[in-house]
């Protein structure tokens, strides 16, 4: 299955989330508006959502609060978009420039937390205890991670364990919760819930892997970023985390400083390095592990043209080039 060949077999549903998204995103104060439409119209692969929506779709929920849920993740993904970029001092993403750049950091922050805020009165709205419960420990546990992640920025000696807590709470955390949200919509027993749920954290981790090894591999058009943005904030991703404890006195003098400095002054020798101690194959052989583990979780969930979609999801994360 290809993207869009997933993207046509709940084509219903993603119109529905596409038409919630612009309903919920309305707001008397204009610049709320402005922003929030800047935001969704820069695209994106929509990932999570659609995680959410086929997730539903294989344990078999026909109800209809699987898109207010696929919503619910796209807003909290969002507000996480918006406070990184402003964190960060970032000013591409999706190879547009990013809403801080356009409208100030002040007005990002601000309309990240009501993205936060909607997202909560939508769960309300769900009524399900349970579902609110994932999503606001969720929503904790990722910002656990933003802090856990200003900790090893410009910390040389993070180590893989810490760089790995970091991706499970700030990026898995919320794939993880997606999926075992649809299985609580579908009513599902624990077991069923468990393994969605562990497919969902697996298959988030792969994905970040995969994206922190662009970050050095890709070209800008490509990546829709700065290529090297990692690099440029002192963050100690897996490929250089690598390239730090398996290259020579000199490589590792190199990274260290460049960890501890920021900045993109050594962005091609940092690459060498990185691509003579096969960082970047290091760093592809885990993602592929983990999105490997994901699909081992299917096997509790009846066999469906929505499971295959979620195998294919979790295929493509490993495989894509931006």
């Amino acid at each position: 299955m290809t993207l869009d060949d997933i993207r046509s077999l709940v084509g219903a549903d993603l119109e529905g989330l596409d038409e919630t998204i612009r309903r919920r995103l309305a707001s008397d104060v204009v610049l709320i508006n402005q922003i929030g439409h800047y935001i969704i119209a820069a695209g994106g692969k929509r990932l999570r959502p659609l995680l959410v929506i086929c997730a539903a779709r294989a344990c078999g929920y026909s109800g209809p609060h699987h898109v207010d849920a696929a919503a619910i993740i796209e807003f909290i993904h969002t507000a996480t978009l918006l406070h990184d970029d402003v964190v960060d001092g970032s000013d591409l993403r999706r190879g547009k420039d990013t809403a801080n750049a356009v409208f100030g950091n002040e007005a990002s922050v601000l309309v990240g937390d009501f993205l936060y805020s909607r997202a909560f009165q939508m769960m309300t709205e769900i009524g399900d205890v349970r579902v609110m419960e994932v999503l606001a420990d969720a929503t904790n546990m990722i910002a656990e991670g933003e802090v856990l992640q200003l900790l090893n920025t410009g910390d040389p000696d993070t180590t893989v364990e810490r760089y790995l807590e970091v991706v499970r709470r700030k990026t898995a955390m919320l794939f993880e919760a997606g999926t075992r949200i649809a299985a609580i919509l579908a009513g599902q027993p624990p077991g069923v819930e468990e393994a969605m749920s562990n497919f969902g954290q697996r298959l988030g981790v792969a994905f970040q892997l995969v994206d922190d090894a662009l970050d050095y591999s890709s070209s800008a058009g490509e990546l829709g970023k700065n290529v090297g943005d990692d690099l440029a904030e002192g963050k100690p991703t897996l490929p250089l985390i690598h390239a730090l404890q398996s290259g020579n006195e000199l490589q590792q003098n190199l990274i260290r400083k460049a960890i501890e400095d920021g900045g993109l002054d050594n962005l091609e020798p940092v690459q060498s390095a990185i691509e003579s101690t096969g960082g970047l194959d290091y760093t592809a052989r885990l993602a592929r592990e983990e999105a490997d583990a994901a699909l081992a979780s299917l096997a509790e969930i009846p066999e469906s043209t929505y499971t295959q979609a979620l195998a294919a999801l979790a295929r493509l994360a490993v495989e894509r080039t931006h």
